[in-house]
């Protein structure tokens, strides 16, 4: 006999509908329902350039929601176009950073008027800047945080890059820890954008290197982003761009996701096209692509929100500038694939559990590959939709797709008495 059967799950029950002559139902008791791994709080994903102040509407403000943005940054021309642009976000589920030509006027005053909205997500003071600009920016930091010391003030400092003119010191190195040792953020952010062409900036996984390291021993969390926007050299951002630049940062330990941009810009300079929304209004493939990523990440936010990277390092044949390559501990015994292709691994420490997180450092083919586990270890694969499954044997045989990742979890041991 040919049975053709259709599987539901109906509040519990799972009803299967056969074509033909059988027709089973069986329910699964609610306790035995797999759980999403749990977070203190959602991931930060920040839009960098939201929609503009001409354009604060509840639907503008929605259409970010819906495409999984929680805070969102524009420049708005006074209080009080800042002040209506606070409410609208509030009935949205947006925070936004405070940027009016008033912070830098009068600093005190303005976080005094904003501190108490809940939509507020911070001061955004300065991007890129240079060395000279430190004690500047130091005082400004102080006078905010003299009045508000619980929304973190914003400055986002340049990528590995940019030129010793640029940073204001000899080496990237020195800019960092300057700006770290002058300036009191609560919260530090960078950007890089790695995609050009079909190949990836050979400074990235260094320049994440030097931000997550100098992040762990200031004791701050880091913020780091992905580029969404299309511009010379750069290409419209595919998923698997995406990808590759979001969770490369996740496993480095960044706790907050940025993107630049969300509205594209528009510029005499640089010839911006392709964002999530276009300079006119109109969404564009790449707010599909962003939204669908957002929405993964977010799943996983019990695996990233809170976690301490406690080793992080490179597989295959040739392993990035100033990093190293990655040694496996137990459960793991050996990881394997083919082709001399690469990755990305990190472990990861968050509450009761440790992470392993493979990245595919490749947004153009996949990564095959073999991993194997000490008999009888508990470890668990955890899915894009952040339940997590036994593995079941000690061999994975698996492909992670061009610019994702796999994520397997299991539980710390217990000291002995």
């Amino acid at each position: 006999m040919r049975i053709i059967m259709e599987v539901r799950m109906v509040n519990g029950t799972i009803r299967s509908i056969a074509a033909g002559m059988i027709c089973v139902c069986f329910t699964v008791p609610a306790g035995a329902q797999p759980k999403r791994l749990e977070s203190s709080s959602p991931l930060p994903i920040h839009a960098w350039i939201g929609p503009p102040a001409e354009q604060t509407n509840y639907a503008r403000y929605r259409e970010l929601a819906d495409a999984g943005f929680t805070h969102s940054f524009s420049s708005f021309p006074d209080a009080e176009s800042m002040a209506k642009a606070l409410e609208v976000a509030k009935a949205a589920g947006i925070k936004l950073f405070i940027c009016i030509p008033e912070l830098k006027q009068d600093p005190e005053g303005i976080a005094r008027h904003f501190k108490d909205h809940p939509a507020v997500a911070g001061y955004h003071l300065r991007d890129e800047p240079n060395a000279k600009d430190f004690p500047e920016l130091a005082a400004w930091v102080k006078r905010i945080r003299a009045v508000d010391d619980k929304h973190f003030c914003y400055i986002n400092l340049f990528p590995n890059y940019a030129t010793a003119e640029q940073l204001g010191t000899p080496t990237y190195n020195d800019y960092v820890n300057d700006f770290i040792r002058t300036v009191p953020v609560q919260v530090l952010s960078f950007d890089h954008y790695p995609v050009i062409g079909k190949e990836l900036r050979p400074e990235w996984y260094e320049n994440l290197e030097i931000i997550s390291s100098a992040a762990r021993k200031a004791n701050k969390p880091f913020w780091a982003f992905a580029l969404a926007v299309a511009h010379d050299p750069y290409p419209i951002p595919s998923i698997s761009h995406l990808k590759l630049q979001v969770y490369s940062n996740l496993a480095y330990g960044a706790q907050g996701i940025e993107y630049f941009t969300y509205w594209t810009p528009k510029s005499t300079r640089w010839n911006f096209h392709s964002g999530p929304i276009e300079a006119d209004g109109r969404r564009t493939m790449v707010y599909d692509r962003v939204k669908q990523v957002n929405e993964e990440i977010q799943k996983l936010a019990g695996v990233f929100v809170g976690a301490k990277v406690l080793s992080v390092g490179h597989f295959g044949s040739h392993i990035p500038k100033g990093t190293k390559p990655f040694t496996l501990m137990p459960p793991f015994i050996s990881l394997n694939s083919f082709d001399n292709q690469e990755a990305l691994l990190s472990w990861l420490e968050n509450g009761k559990r440790n992470f392993l997180v493979i990245v595919n450092s490749d947004f153009s083919n996949g990564f095959p590959y073999s991993l194997t586990l000490e008999k009888g270890a508990n470890v668990q694969r955890v899915l894009k939709s952040g339940i997590p499954e036994p593995v079941g044997g000690s061999v994975i045989n698996s492909d992670i797709g061009p610019g994702d990742a796999a994520i397997f979890t299991w539980e710390k041991a217990k000291p002995r008495r």
